[in-house]
């Protein structure tokens, strides 16, 4: 564990650590599958990754991106994790491949979408990402994962749709057995 003082400590040190973990996948399996985190905590890391000197470092052609959660917007809405990950990270660097959730869809639809993406990538089975970053919310949420909510009890699918109820919101999310199957997870 690292604590930071400052913000911009913070996310040079987890820009730093996103390299590197990116770095050691590619030099282990030949590409990366990273794990975004929406919210405004990775805003400053993944506009520090897009810049030099780590966009020159990273070998992005080599990196397969893939969502966390997403909320029930389109993908052009200013709550969208993807359009923020879009304008500070995937639109200025050179990726294998972005998969996006379909915060569009109906939730239950998107999110077997996006297990038949993850299953189409990693097979079948508990998908293995090699870095999911998180970020934790107020109320100790991760992902779309909040206390109180059905979908922490999910252990068969890869990724479900959960409503929110103080949110009064759908959100699509991976589920705890994914989290726990990553080679890292950083918070």
């Amino acid at each position: 564990m690292r604590l930071c003082e400052a913000r911009s400590e913070l996310a040079n040190a987890a820009a730093s650590f996103v390299a590197e973990v990116i770095a050691g996948a590619v030099n282990a399996r030949g590409f990366c599958s990273l794990v975004l985190a929406g919210g405004n905590t990775p805003r400053d890391v993944y506009s520090l990754l897009a810049a030099a000197p780590f966009r020159e470092k990273i070998r992005w052609q080599d990196v397969e991106v893939f969502f966390g959660d997403e909320r029930c917007v389109p993908p052009d809405d200013p709550q969208s994790n993807y359009r923020m990950a879009f304008q500070t990270l995937l639109s200025r660097v050179p990726l294998k491949a972005v998969h996006r959730m379909e915060g569009e869809a109906v939730p239950q639809t998107a999110a077997f979408r996006y297990s038949e993406i993850l299953e189409g990538v990693f097979g079948k089975g508990v998908p293995r990402f090699d870095l999911i970053l998180l970020g934790m919310g107020a109320d100790g949420h991760t992902a779309s994962l909040f206390p109180e909510t059905d979908v922490l009890k999910e252990n068969t699918n890869p990724v479900a749709a959960v409503w929110v109820p103080k949110l009064g919101s759908w959100r699509i999310t991976l589920t705890l057995p994914v989290i726990n199957n990553a080679r890292t997870v950083a918070v």
